[in-house]
């Protein structure tokens, strides 16, 4: 049992620790909403926030308190009232919202102060600091409509909440704000949590949610054939935003992707919409390359370029395996380092997932592709046409009229993408003499 673990555990982590480093030391806005804590997620939540800072990551949680302020209404017999989707806060729903944040805020702190041993808390010391960090100003009336007590964000005190980060404390902001004159409003955490994040420049806005993330087709309902679409460029966003009702209820999926959208038109560089439902939902959306909910990002985060010299050990280890298992020939560093610049890679977080190598054999106006390969982690992504494509796209470049292949266990992939099985003996003559026969690969070939 044990060496079973070893060789589960060990490469998981392996796969982990580029996504360590690479969140170090950078910013993640959460926005937990009152749904949550009312689900009882709240001590699991803040396990996986404890171990995340813990990997050097600096944290600003908003929560939110929305069911909580309605049963502090209800237990007073007050109705809740909304128009536009935004609550109308009279004084009675200010003392209950004051009276749920004050009771949230005692709670989180709590569930970040066990340190019970065999717990992931266990040894952790996790400081939680709140204050006033957020300016607000009244929404005023809106359609004849007052408001009230009800707030948008003014301002966010970012040396403030940058000075309590720097001191490795995990911010704590109630969807609360106070006017210059000490007048308290009621925001919603969905905007305070947006603007933190676009003034803070934050890393990441993740939105831990009733929405599962963004259907691959929003007009139908979730299925084994439907997934979630886990990467959405922001372009995509806009235009499946501008599709859907304009809705304020956070169990819509365009409750939480307008604000997605706005906090990557502020510049925040990836905003996540995941399911607080799924245990663990943070630790997979963070650290697992596809994650479990909808990343939205300004540009697509995957990159096909060509190689350097900095890349051959993340070639080495994504090909190893392969190697070993009789899939690809066997090529030492030297020649990969010397062949570098032959290379196409798929990159994403800094992680390399793919790659392709061009030979070109100009006397034969044609060119090899070598060592195509797809992590396991990303196959079925499409990975290994943008490799194709890129690949083609270089030989063009050069001048050459086809692109060919020799494979042993791949070849049905080439046939549906166009190639064309030759006998060995089409090979030019320099491939020709290097054509290892004990191996028998079979030669595809694909015009330009």
């Amino acid at each position: 049992m044990s060496t079973v673990f070893n060789f589960t555990f060990v490469p998981w982590f392996r796969s982990v620790a580029p996504y360590i480093h690479k969140f170090r030391h950078q910013t993640f806005v959460i926005g937990l909403p009152g749904e949550a804590i009312a689900a009882g997620k709240l001590y699991s939540i803040a396990q996986d926030l404890a171990m995340i800072q813990a990997m050097g990551v600096k944290i600003v949680l908003v929560h939110g308190f929305r069911p909580q302020v309605n049963e502090q209404l209800a237990a007073k017999g007050h109705e809740g009232r909304y128009s536009h989707g935004i609550r109308i806060t009279d004084s009675i729903a200010l003392d209950s919202a004051q009276e749920a944040a004050g009771q949230l805020r005692y709670e989180i702190e709590a569930a970040f102060s066990q340190g019970l041993p065999n717990t992931p808390m266990a040894g952790s010391t996790v400081r939680v600091i709140s204050g006033n960090f957020i300016t607000a100003r009244p929404v005023g009336i809106v359609d004849g409509v007052d408001f009230q007590h009800s707030g948008l964000v003014r301002k966010v005190d970012v040396a403030g909440i940058q000075r309590s980060l720097d001191m490795d404390a995990l911010v704590l902001i109630s969807p609360f704000g106070f006017s210059p004159t000490g007048e308290a409003f009621n925001l919603s955490m969905e905007e305070v949590a947006t603007s933190v994040a676009i003034a803070l420049k934050a890393d990441k806005l993740v939105f831990v949610s009733e929405v599962p993330g963004i259907l691959q087709n929003p007009d139908e309902p979730a299925s084994e054939d439907n997934p979630i679409d886990t990467e959405l460029p922001l372009a995509q966003a806009r235009q499946l935003l501008a599709r859907m009702p304009a809705s304020q209820q956070p169990s819509d999926t365009a409750f939480y992707l307008q604000h997605c959208v706005k906090a990557c038109q502020g510049g925040v560089e990836r905003s996540h919409i995941i399911p607080f439902a799924v245990d663990g939902a943070l630790l997979l959306e963070i650290y697992v390359h596809d994650g479990i909910g909808t990343m939205i990002v300004d540009e697509k985060l995957e990159e096909v370029r060509e190689a350097t010299a900095d890349d051959v050990a993340g070639i080495l280890q994504l090909i190893e395996p392969f190697e070993k298992d009789g899939t690809l020939v066997k090529r030492d560093r030297t020649e990969i380092e010397r062949d570098a610049s032959n290379y196409t890679i798929v990159e994403h977080d800094g992680v390399i997932f793919g790659c392709a190598a061009l030979y070109p054999y100009p006397e034969a106006r044609t060119a090899e592709m070598a060592a195509l390969t797809v992590s396991p982690q990303s196959q079925g992504t499409g990975d290994g046409e943008k490799l194709l494509r890129r690949i083609e796209q270089r030989a063009r470049l050069l001048g050459l009229d086809s692109i060919f292949v020799l494979t042993t266990r791949t070849v049905h992939w080439f046939l549906k993408r166009g190639f064309k099985l030759v006998d060995p003996e089409w090979l030019p003559e320099a491939r020709k003499r290097k054509y290892n026969w004990d191996r028998r690969s079979q030669v595809l070939v694909r015009k330009l």
